[in-house]
């Protein structure tokens, strides 16, 4: 089970796809979990989500998937979970609130907030990661034991 979670190819697409992906999760999910780059931290994070009528604990799975996933990415460590978290994080902020805003960012200020296009582009990086993998430097990669001479560069 652990190699199907783990495995991955030795592929410098996939790595990129996994970087920016938690390079772009991470500063969100470190405003919720720590306060950092001007968010509202653990405590703020979870009072809003309450206000907002989100259960605690889904809003502290949020605000994991994007800290910890965000992290995961990065290192490549369990990046399919961490995809996976990123992923149902990304649907679930499409369907509760930028599904009505509409499909494209509000440059006009038409609508009370931004589109979901954003939204999806994570959505489809984590699903290449979740399907392909952590691809090459990762932490997976490394604990999977695949023989990287064996590997292929490509997708």
């Amino acid at each position: 089970m652990w190699q199907k979670l783990l495995g991955t190819r030795n592929s410098i697409p996939l790595a990129i796809v996994r970087l920016v992906l938690g390079l772009v999760m991470f500063p969100h999910g470190a405003q919720k979990m720590l306060g950092w780059f001007g968010g509202n931290g653990f405590s703020g994070t979870m009072g809003f989500f309450a206000h907002q009528g989100i259960p605690a604990p889904l809003a502290f799975l949020a605000i994991a998937a994007e800290f910890f996933g965000g992290l995961g990415l990065i290192l490549g460590f369990l990046s399919r979970i961490a995809a996976f978290g990123v992923l149902c994080n990304m649907v679930v902020a499409v369907l509760t609130v930028h599904l009505a805003n509409g499909f494209f960012m509000n440059w006009a200020s038409a609508n009370k907030g931004e589109g979901f296009e954003y939204h999806l582009l994570a959505i489809a990086m984590a699903l290449a990661v979740m399907i392909g993998g952590a691809g090459a430097t990762s932490v997976d990669r490394a604990l999977s034991g695949s023989d990287s001479s064996a590997s292929s560069t490509r997708p």
